[in-house]
């Protein structure tokens, strides 16, 4: 029988408010300082990347806890209105809905994010009937995810025992710690780290080499390394791919989006290099605009845009 659902996403929902500018400086003690635009956006690396996916045409339901407020209402209705089933989130009054206050100076930013209820999902927010709906189980932000992840290694192998594939984007540690991973890759199917998170997670000193070490535990792992482009490992193929040239407005939900494209193609059974290749074009153009979903490309787009760019 055919699954309601492609992807099934468990993760945060927050939105994001983006202040932009390419000299942006903050400094305390009472000083003002001026930005040329300020955005509120979907946030939350979960979310931005369920609303890729979406774009490229997957079926897509998404699991996660909001408060009752007008942060939870405007994620809500922003995922709804991207083609995102929320039928499956929970609406806790005693929660308050996390933020996200991005400071972007275009190609870098830092990020003050009010975790609320960021951490609040658990593993038995996410029952096998629901799990059964699916075909794809993604989870992010790993060391914010406070209730789930002490249970996401059984999450992962439940998923997999009712034949879903798994993917994992640890994101970055806060503390820097990153400890208790390796537990749940071992019940991953395909890993999506940062340059540095693969480096942070393996102890490895060059990305290759963090990436088959990471390969030793998953199926597949790409790597995303910004203006580098990326590279994934399957078994003994390696493959990469150059990002495309853009004007970048910020890049913010960048790398969620090429892990939209990469799963898109994961799914679809192409050879790693034409996953690596789609989530390159997704990636890359998520930057054209402000915020994590404004930018994020159809497929035709990102097919367009890759035979425009040529073979990589």
């Amino acid at each position: 029988m055919t699954s309601p659902f492609d992807l099934l996403v468990a993760g945060e929902i927050n939105p994001d408010l983006i202040l932009s500018d390419p000299n942006l400086a903050v400094r305390f003690g009472q000083h003002e300082a001026l930005v040329e635009t300020a955005t509120m956006t979907v946030g939350s690396s979960a979310v931005i990347f369920a609303c890729g996916a979406a774009r490229l045409g997957l079926r897509v339901a998404f699991v996660g806890v909001v408060g009752d407020d007008l942060f939870g209402r405007y994620m809500l209705e922003s995922m709804v209105a991207r083609g995102v089933d929320v039928g499956n989130v929970i609406v806790d009054s005693a929660q308050q809905t996390g933020l996200s206050v991005i400071l972007s100076r275009g190609e870098d930013r830092a990020i003050l994010t009010h975790a609320g209820a960021i951490g609040a999902l658990r593993a038995a927010d996410i029952p096998d009937d629901l799990l059964r709906q699916a075909r794809h189980l993604h989870v992010t932000s790993y060391f914010l995810q406070d209730a789930l992840r002490p249970d996401l290694p059984e999450l992962f192998a439940r998923a997999r025992s009712l034949d879903l594939s798994t993917s994992l984007d640890t994101n970055w540690d806060p503390q820097e710690r990153w400890v208790g991973v390796a537990q749940t890759l071992a019940e991953t199917t395909v890993v999506l780290p940062n340059d540095a998170e693969a480096l942070a997670l393996t102890g490895q000193t060059d990305v290759a080499g963090a990436a088959r070490a990471l390969a030793g535990t998953v199926d597949v792992v790409a790597v995303k390394q910004g203006k580098a482009g990326a590279l994934a490992v399957a078994g003994e193929e390696l493959a990469t791919a150059s990002a495309l040239v853009m004007d970048v407005e910020d890049t913010v939900g960048a790398g969620d989006t090429f892990d939209a494209g990469f799963i898109y193609g994961f799914l679809r059974g192409w050879e790693i290099q034409a996953c690596l290749r789609l989530g390159i074009a997704c990636g890359s153009l998520s930057t054209r605009c402000p915020g994590g979903i404004k930018g994020q490309p159809s497929l035709s787009e990102a097919q367009q845009a890759l035979a425009h760019h040529g073979p990589h």
